[in-house]
């Protein structure tokens, strides 16, 4: 949430600062900014505006002219959006400006204090705060400036600051929340996500927290907060540019739902092991003697990867027979649970900074645990936390709803219950079953794909409902949540995902003809038990849409899903309820990409 752009070197400044914002405009935002330097500059140029950057670039003077700045895109925490509210933020003799990601927890404590003192100040952010404590610090460095700040704030940052008189630099600093540079031919950059640098260089060197650094056009240092310099080396984006445009789709949604196929067969890739009937995870670092050891499994994710985790969990204990439970890292952070040497701690987290998520890892770190990371951004902070890991290789995101992520997540624990599987008591016949499954999923979303028109029509039929009811028994529940919370995402429609053997429990007293239900039927052993649910939805009138192996005869509509190993079904029987969900958005006039109230990566509490 939230996005970080800024630039030093000889082009003119304004221009790259709107592509950069252009480019983090899923991340979710209300209001933008950008001021603007240049060495022979006589001071700062500020423009902001509530709304879209489109809003943002309509305000910017042609003469805004400079080749030093930093701009911002704001998703509203303390103050409602409004021009005053965005950042940039300047301080009273407009020679400091800061843009900020994150929450100043003692921000009330120190306005108040500065208030006292005769601060006069124009925002209800708690951004102003820190500006105001940059602009009044005695330091003579503007690096010693902002220490001396930071070290009354208390909560997390990734700042960039500007000094009109030190316009030949830009000085940065990361406390749990992103902060990137991007390494260049005399010229550098600074972003909160490398979707804003890509176009421009991908030598880039992320922050850790507690770090700092210093940009000039021509040199990049790094220290800590306390002052002591530290070595950071550029490494190489794997994602171009191009990663990032929407390859002739209308939205990014539909772009990324129709690349799954691709993203599948990219976790898949160098992985299998015919020989052993099992796999390779390189990035593991988990051998046998240490597998055999693990007597729980415990996955620890938020929204659409705590989802992914529910599946995962089911993967493992069917194919590795270890118990193991998926949890909401938010919750678990929170409940001071009991950490168990023998349990090993699953990290899933899509962008890898998921602030819950990464809280839980270093409070399980600080605790002995073992943590494995299953994340899909290289060097993002809670794959450099966790002790080892899988990445799931499913390219940029750029939809703040999660969709390719999310398949491929699932698939990646597919691969790590199979080689946990292995390790233990699952034979070479099941393991060369579950790796003929796997090499089948690209193909098999491919056909599922096919029915997007067919999707289509229902979607326009269900678009008129005010709410929806989804179910699934033991695979299919986690479907259930997962589809249930897509269509709450992008189309604003109520939907409650519940365990169909819970019907008679409760939720049966809503059901009626203006409560359509989605069911989850997979021919498994549980199919009888739920048609059986079809049945007591139908002898109540109920409308009910079925995705299944099968036509459903209880059914108003089944959506044919193509059948795989009973452990890899749910992997498939998600993809039709993302084009649902799409095309009832789409039917509705939504704003698909960029859900009202949401961000894509969320980094604060």
């Amino acid at each position: 949430m939230c996005g970080i752009v800024g630039y030093i070197g000889k082009r003119d400044v304004a221009p790259l600062l709107l592509e950069g914002l252009q480019r983090l405009e899923y991340r979710g935002y209300d209001s933008a900014g950008v001021v603007i330097t240049s060495p022979k500059a006589n001071g700062l140029k500020m423009v902001k505006a509530k709304g879209r950057v489109r809003d943002l670039e309509a305000k910017v003077p042609a003469r805004f002219k400079g080749t030093t700045g930093i701009a911002h895109t704001r998703w509203a925490t303390h103050g409602a959006p409004s021009d005053e509210n965005a950042h940039p933020h300047m301080s009273g003799d407009d020679k400091v400006a800061v843009v900020h990601n994150g929450i100043i927890d003692n921000a009330s404590e120190l306005r108040a204090k500065l208030t006292a003192d005769g601060v006069e100040f124009l925002s209800e952010t708690d951004t102003e705060v820190l500006t105001h404590l940059i602009a009044r610090a005695q330091a003579d460095k503007l690096e010693d400036k902002v220490r001396e700040a930071l070290r009354h704030v208390e909560g997390t940052y990734g700042i960039a600051v500007l000094h009109a008189d030190f316009n030949d630099r830009i000085v940065v600093a990361r406390n749990g929340s992103p902060v990137v540079l991007g390494i260049g031919e005399k010229e550098m950059f600074v972003a909160s996500d490398v979707a804003a640098l890509v176009s421009h260089t991908r030598q880039v060197v992320t922050l850790d927290d507690g770090e700092m650094a210093t940009i000039k056009a021509d040199d990049y240092r790094t220290y800590t907060t306390e002052g002591s310099r530290t070595t950071a080396s550029p490494t190489t984006v794997e994602w171009e540019a191009e990663s990032y445009d929407m390859g002739g789709h209308d939205t990014y949604m539909h772009k990324e739902i129709f690349e799954q196929p691709d993203a599948v067969d990219r976790v898949l890739r160098g992985r299998i092991d015919d020989r052993f009937s099992t796999v390779h995870l390189g990035g593991l670092n988990l051998d046998a003697h240490d597998a055999r050891k693990v007597r729980r499994v415990k996955i620890l994710g938020c929204g659409t990867s705590y989802h992914a985790g529910m599946i995962g969990a089911q993967m493992i204990e069917e194919l590795a027979r270890i118990p193991a439970d998926a949890e909401p890292a938010s919750e678990f952070r929170y409940r001071n649970a009991v950490v168990d040497p023998d349990t090993l701690y699953i990290a899933v987290s899509q962008s890898g900074e998921t602030y819950d998520v990464l809280a839980a890892v270093q409070e399980l770190k600080r605790k002995g645990a073992r943590v494995l990371g299953v994340v899909n951004v290289v060097g993002s902070a809670i794959a450099r936390e966790a002790d080892a890991g899988v990445y799931v290789h499913a390219g940029p995101e750029v939809c703040v709803v999660s969709t390719k992520c999310f398949t491929n997540t699932t698939v990646a624990f597919g691969l790590l219950a199979l080689h946990l599987g292995r390790i233990r008591d699952l034979s070479v016949s099941d393991g060369k079953r579950i790796i003929e499954g796997l090499r089948k999923l690209p193909g098999q979303i491919s056909e599922i794909l096919k029915q997007e028109d067919e999707i289509k029509k229902i979607a326009k039929e269900y678009a008129e409902a005010r709410s929806m009811l989804f179910i699934g028994r033991v695979r299919g529940y986690p479907v259930a949540r997962e589809a249930s919370l897509k269509l709450k995402e992008v189309s604003y429609i109520h939907a409650e995902a519940y365990p169909a053997s819970e019907l008679k429990h409760g939720p049966l007293a809503l059901i009626e003809p203006a409560l359509p239900t989605v069911a989850i039927v997979p021919n498994d052993d549980l199919l009888e038990k739920n048609r059986a649910a079809l049945e007591e939805i139908k002898a109540r009138s109920g409308k009910i849409l079925a995705v299944a192996h099968q036509e459903q005869e209880k059914a108003d509509q089944t959506i044919l899903v193509p059948k795989n190993e009973n452990e890899l079904d749910p992997i498939l029987m998600g993809i039709p309820l993302q084009l649902l969900a799409y095309h009832t958005a789409l039917a509705l006039g939504r704003d698909i990409d960029k859900p009202r109230n949401l961000a894509k990566s969320v980094t604060v509490e």
